[in-house]
């Protein structure tokens, strides 16, 4: 049988399979690289660049960058440490994150990845944008100040639900999150509880009415164990073996 091709993720030996990307190689590997946008379920296209890493000394976004044999890949380092710290300050200023009396604490990717990377202070001032609740379905609450534009549940109401649910609108510091209806309204779509596009939001977006804090904060997903961990447990593992490099 022929070895996996392999690179040098921070100075040791990864496996990957032709096709996939760093991000992908590192984490059916084992090795975590922190990551935001990226959804193993979806085509990446790196929006956040929480998941740059240098390959060959050139930074990029590991989510999108090929694995290639013997490139040299750094993540763990300070220098980049330092900076995906300051795009998730960069996020929590650009948005209005009320974690204590969010109902995603504890299950939120943005929350737990501030914890992960020592993020301790806010870093800029927060812009504190006047963005709407949308409660006006049954089942479902939007609260668009969560959102961190990852376009997930875009993508997935699209691509999988085939029903264009969400999108954006504007551009730059302008561009948000919209419901695709001639209301504008959430209740006026066909969405539904079971649509992906309700389930792959990683902060507090899209949340379903009259469950809230049935899990206690203090006993949540990332409340046990950091995200760097947690995200290994769903990481697809290389066949044959527990899939560690």
């Amino acid at each position: 049988m022929n070895e996996r091709p392999t690179f040098l993720l921070d100075g040791e030996d990864v496996p990957f399979t032709p096709g996939q990307t760093v991000l992908q190689a590192a984490l059916t590997a084992g090795r975590y690289i922190p990551h935001l946008c990226y959804h193993p379920e979806f085509k990446p296209h790196g929006s956040c660049k929480v998941c740059t890493a240098k390959v060959n000394g050139r930074t990029v976004a590991s989510c999108t960058t090929p694995a290639e044999s013997a490139i040299e890949v750094e993540s763990n380092t300070e220098e980049l440490n330092d900076l995906r710290r300051t795009l998730v300050q960069m996020l929590f200023a650009e948005g209005n994150h009320f974690c204590p009396s969010c109902e995603k604490s504890g299950n939120c990717i943005l929350q737990a990845l501030g914890y992960d990377l020592g993020v301790m202070t806010a870093g800029f001032r927060h812009l504190y944008p006047d963005r709407p609740v949308d409660a006006s379905h049954p089942e479902l609450l939007l609260d668009f100040n969560r959102c961190v534009l990852c376009e997930l549940c875009v993508r997935a109401s699209r691509d999988v639900d085939g029903k264009c649910v969400f999108t954006f609108s504007g551009r730059g510091l302008d561009k948000h999150l919209i419901v695709n209806s001639e209301s504008g309204l959430l209740r006026d779509t066909d969405v539904a509880l079971t649509d992906v596009a309700v389930q792959v939001c990683p902060v507090g977006v899209i949340q379903r009415k009259r469950v809230g804090f049935a899990v206690p904060i203090g006993e949540r997903r990332f409340d046990k164990r950091p995200i760097s961990e947690q995200a290994l447990d769903d990481a697809p593992r290389l066949p044959g073996g527990d899939g560690h490099a």
